[in-house]
């Protein structure tokens, strides 16, 4: 039996959740949980001990995924680890659905009870949270997070290291614009500009 080796980077609350997920996946998957804390290094987490992250290491080849919630941190780290050569893996949740048109790429994340719909494209480095859905023809670009129970309907179209809050709806032909955020509970109605922050029901900017 091969055994998959898998360093991850971040031992936080999303790390937990990356981590159970990979667990999840069969006991062939060798993991390495590193992170920059020193109040997270030497603790347990789910079993396994966090080691120091030393970004000076060269990672040829090794194949990594950043489990940090937060885009800009995830993709500064995820472009770093990238430079050392290291070779960005997607972690898909065992209970998460996802059609067999839809396009994953490199380094992203899907956690449980998500679900990626038909001809939907999800780019590097994107988080899908618990129960999250992205609904037909979607294109979600590299390092945004779609938190624990929002909905993207058909056709929405996220920019890159777009926060879409917990519970938030965006409704069909959507645009949101690069680093926008979205609150937990949005009704999203009306396209968004790159960077604003909109939120309540309908969502109006508030930032």
């Amino acid at each position: 039996m091969s055994i998959e080796r898998y360093l991850l980077l971040g031992a936080g609350g999303h790390g937990m959740v990356v981590l159970d997920a990979l667990q999840s996946c069969g006991p062939q998957i060798d993991i390495c949980v590193v992170d920059e804390s020193v109040d997270l290094i030497g603790k347990r987490v789910l079993g396994t001990i966090v080691e120091r992250f030393d970004p000076t290491v060269k990672r040829t080849e090794q194949r990594f995924h950043v489990s940090i919630g937060g885009n800009a941190v995830r993709a500064r780290i995820f472009e770093a680890l990238k430079v050392l050569g290291g070779l960005p893996s997607t972690i898909v949740h065992p209970i998460a659905t996802i059609a067999r048109s839809a396009v994953i790429a490199d380094g992203t994340f899907v956690a449980a009870r998500a679900i990626i719909a038909p001809a939907a494209t999800i780019g590097e480095g994107v988080i899908v949270n618990h129960g999250a859905i992205v609904d037909h023809e979607c294109v979600v670009h590299n390092h945004c997070h779609i938190a624990p129970g929002a909905t993207l309907a058909g056709n929405v179209r996220l920019g890159s290291r777009v926060l879409i809050g917990a519970g938030a709806n965006i409704l069909p032909g959507i645009t949101i614009g690069d680093d926008a955020t979205i609150g937990a509970g949005a009704v999203v109605t009306v396209d968004v500009p790159p960077g604003m922050t909109y939120a309540g029901v309908p969502a109006r900017k508030i930032r």
